[in-house]
């Protein structure tokens, strides 16, 4: 057998071959990721005449191109966790890390490893667009909760107590209605100007403008705060120009994260556990696509405790001689993301509560026993994943 770790990095990688026996055969040696430089790397394996067992680390999606190279080359190839990496053979005593030592490192747990090491499975393309689109969902959603408390601090200065009229909901045009509000009149100084009646023609002419339900008893609200309002900040061309780049910026991420949830909508409709998954209680239009998409096809694996392990949501057991540790955490070494949405559907469920539902009659058990809100929050999110596996393994059995 022939072992090959490969060290990857942003535009090259790493690699170093031994034998079944441990012995070298390719010093580590950077391959850009290039077509002709990985042809070179594959024709130099095939032409060794023996099974290849090849090894790399996730890393984001660095190892993309040369992972899905080696596949269509025929190779046998194994994705491995970083932790179990840095975990292995770490016993020497002098510390020390180079692209090259870690090649030959992951060759070595290669040679070791190579009747446990698994084949890369491919989720499916469906899978992989979903799981694709979930990470971007998620990083507009964190940079649109950035922008609202940056325009929460700039509302303050120029028009306190603004939002206190406006009802702000989860709808997108919820905050829009806020935003261009704001954009129009920029400052109370504006309206502190104006007659109450002019103030309520331009409001009223301008909501019904925008799409927006004329509200007269809004005016007269927004108004009334304009007049007894003290402003930490006079409105010039300074901060007219800032609150206006601010709000382009938060409307322009709005807009995006709602065509990227719309996206993945569409596309989970196409796959055969989405009205299976659609019809459990706490999972509506927007879990469900995220919910599919951080768990992938259900098929990969073997048990609800493998998906749960997956999700970081597992505790594991500590026991040594005759003592039993009863007092365990959930171990968090998994996907954040599934966790994040896990608790999401958690939370739904706690608003709808559906009495039937076994996942929240199990959540108020645990609150019965005295358990806090938060652990039996996760013990609910344990019990839906394995229900969650078995419902949809049962699907794909028909």
């Amino acid at each position: 057998m022939i072992a090959v770790g490969i060290d990857v990095s942003k535009g090259k990688s790493t690699v170093a071959v031994l034998s079944g026996l441990g012995e070298l055969l390719l010093s580590p040696r950077d391959y850009p990721h290039k077509e002709d430089s990985l042809n070179e790397l594959c024709t130099w394996l095939h032409s060794l005449n023996d099974e290849v067992r090849i090894a790399l680390e996730f890393t984001g999606y660095y190892h993309y191109s040369i992972r899905d190279k080696l596949i269509r080359e025929g190779f046998f190839v194994s994705v491995v966790n970083p932790y179990l990496m840095k975990k292995f053979n770490d016993g020497s005593v002098r510390k020390g890390k180079s692209d090259k030592k870690d090649a030959i490192k992951i060759a070595t747990y290669c040679v070791e490893k190579r009747n446990h090491l698994k084949p890369w499975n491919y989720l499916g393309k469906p899978y992989e667009t979903l799981k694709f689109l979930s990470r971007q969902y998620h990083q507009m959603i964190s940079l649109k909760t950035k922008q609202k408390v940056q325009l929460d601090n700039l509302f303050d200065l120029v028009m306190p107590d603004v939002k206190k009229v406006f009802l702000l909901t989860n709808r997108p045009t919820s905050c829009l209605a806020l935003y261009d509000f704001v954009e129009k009149f920029q400052s109370w100084k504006v309206i502190k100007d104006m007659t109450y009646s002019t103030f309520e023609k331009r409001f009223l002419s301008y909501m019904k403008k925008k799409g927006y339900r004329p509200n007269a008893s809004k005016a007269q609200r927004l108004y009334n705060i304009a007049q007894n309002s003290l402003l930490p900040r006079e409105a010039n061309y300074c901060t007219s120009l800032i609150l206006k780049q601010r709000i382009q910026l938060a409307k322009s991420t709005e807009s995006a994260t709602v065509a990227i949830l719309k996206q993945m909508q569409e596309l989970v409709k196409t796959l055969p556990e989405y009205e299976l998954v659609h019809s459990f209680n706490g999972v509506g239009d927007i879990l469900t696509p995220l919910l599919i998409a951080e768990i992938g096809d259900i098929r990969r694996f073997t048990s609800g405790k493998a998906l749960n392990a997956y999700a970081g949501n597992d505790a594991p057991p500590f026991q040594s001689g005759t003592y039993l540790g009863t007092r365990r955490h959930i171990s968090k070494r998994g996907s954040p993301f599934l966790r994040k949405v896990g608790y999401e559907v958690i939370l739904a469920l706690k608003i709808s509560k559906p009495i039937q539902d076994p996942v929240y009659q199990f959540i108020l058990k645990k609150q019965a026993e005295g358990k806090p809100k938060m652990v039996a929050n996760m013990a609910g999110l344990n019990k839906f994943l394995r229900i969650y596996f078995a419902r949809v393994m049962e699907l794909f059995a028909i």
